[in-house]
């Protein structure tokens, strides 16, 4: 097979290219490791920002997060028996972040792809890229114990931390930098209706905790826990009583339908480009979910990709697509910086001293006593401008 670019992944980074880059004319594949059924119900985040759902309903695939999406007005914050809510809305020139599923993202975009025909390869697994020293790559997948190949004109790798896209470029060990965080996020998805349509994190001595809307009737929590956790380390019941305690609400109860547990890192790879081959989301980076930044900051990737395979092919000019690192790693860091912050004053380390709980409180209390501390805070949470000084 031959086509323009290859995306390998079909999450909402690879999904939301093919449909920006066939809105354009320009054909696309995508190749995908798990099967249809898999893709369209692996549970993963839940909150859009505002610059995030622009791109995607400019997409033209947008339909159903216009009606089913739940705006987020603002944030609250737990901590010492109080409640502090901060209004995006009130600080933020009116934006917002909207609850709205990945796993309902993912759906929409399949729906329309194959409504339209796109190509997902479902149940493909990317083995090996050659001739990257070329201008036509080829990309190497193996479906059905036979192995296929496909040559492009570019290959986007959108295939997470643990695909093949990140390693085939030369160097990237070095570039590589990684934060590991002494501590890990037990999450939960209920099968009830939330206390607040809006996020909660709460601070407490016994750690950080989290309740975040996913829909009328399901809540997606968190709570820290030690690394080397397990799912089986908490009962139902010992779930319940600890969000109870940390968020300090009455939870509403329900039927826990998912259980993970997530170690906490952060890391960025400083080199996103080689040649024709191009990384973006959780391939390039990766972050706390505590800011809620994963999903939107590999969506701010595809933006500037976009615009660049979009000028290449319209305007026959490289300029962008050759400066899409350093482009997107001035926003990059910027986000890796906010989710760290958001992590390292909510979290309890392991034997924290009295020192450093008094910083956490004392920046938890300047947050909430200073207008220009509420006004950047709401500017980072509700989403940074995407830049790339090219429109099209």
């Amino acid at each position: 097979m031959k086509t323009q670019v290859g995306i390998i992944g079909a999450g909402p980074a690879g999904l939301l290219l093919s449909r920006l880059l066939h809105n354009k004319g320009i054909n696309n594949i995508v190749i995908e490791k798990e099967s249809e059924n898999y893709v369209r119900n692996r549970s993963r985040a839940g909150i859009l920002e505002q610059t995030s759902v622009d791109l995607i309903l400019s997409s033209g695939v947008g339909d159903n997060l216009e009606k089913k999406g739940i705006i987020h007005e603002g944030i609250s914050f737990h901590y010492n028996q109080k409640k502090h809510f901060i209004n995006f809305i009130e600080s933020n020139n009116k934006k917002t972040v909207v609850a709205y599923t990945q796993k309902q993202l993912v759906r929409d975009f399949i729906d329309k792809a194959q409504e339209d025909n796109l190509e997902i390869i479902f149940e493909a697994k990317a083995k090996k890229i050659e001739g990257l020293e070329t201008t036509e790559p080829i990309l190497f997948y193996e479906k059905n114990n036979i192995e296929e190949s496909v040559e492009c004109d570019f290959i986007i790798g959108c295939d997470g931390f643990h695909g093949i896209s990140r390693v085939s470029i030369p160097g990237h060990e070095e570039e590589t930098i990684t934060k590991i965080f002494p501590y890990s996020l037990y999450g939960v998805l209920s099968d009830s209706p939330p206390i607040s349509e809006n996020i909660i994190c709460g601070y407490h001595p016994n750690g950080c905790s989290i309740q975040s809307m996913r829909g009328a009737h399901l809540t997606k929590f968190y709570f820290q826990c030690p690394n080397g956790t397990t799912t089986n380390s908490w009962s139902d019941n010992e779930i319940w009583d600890e969000l109870d305690l940390r968020l300090g609400v009455k939870n509403t109860r329900g039927d826990i339908l998912d259980k993970t547990v997530i170690p906490l890192r952060s890391m960025v790879c400083n080199k996103m480009q080689y040649n024709r081959l191009f990384i973006a989301g959780d391939a390039a980076h990766i972050v706390p979910p505590t800011g809620a930044k994963g999903m939107n900051c590999a969506i701010a990737d595809i933006s500037v990709l976009s615009k660049g395979l979009i000028n290449y092919y319209i305007n026959n000019n490289f300029e962008l697509l050759d400066n899409y690192t350093t482009i997107a790693l001035k926003r990059i860091w910027k986000v890796v910086r906010f989710s760290w912050w958001m992590t390292t004053t909510l979290f309890i380390e392991p034997k924290q001293s009295f020192f450093d709980s008094e910083m956490q409180l004392a920046t938890l209390d300047y947050l909430f006593s200073s207008k220009a501390a509420i006004k950047s805070f709401s500017e980072n949470y509700a989403g940074l401008p995407i830049e790339s000084n090219f429109s099209y």
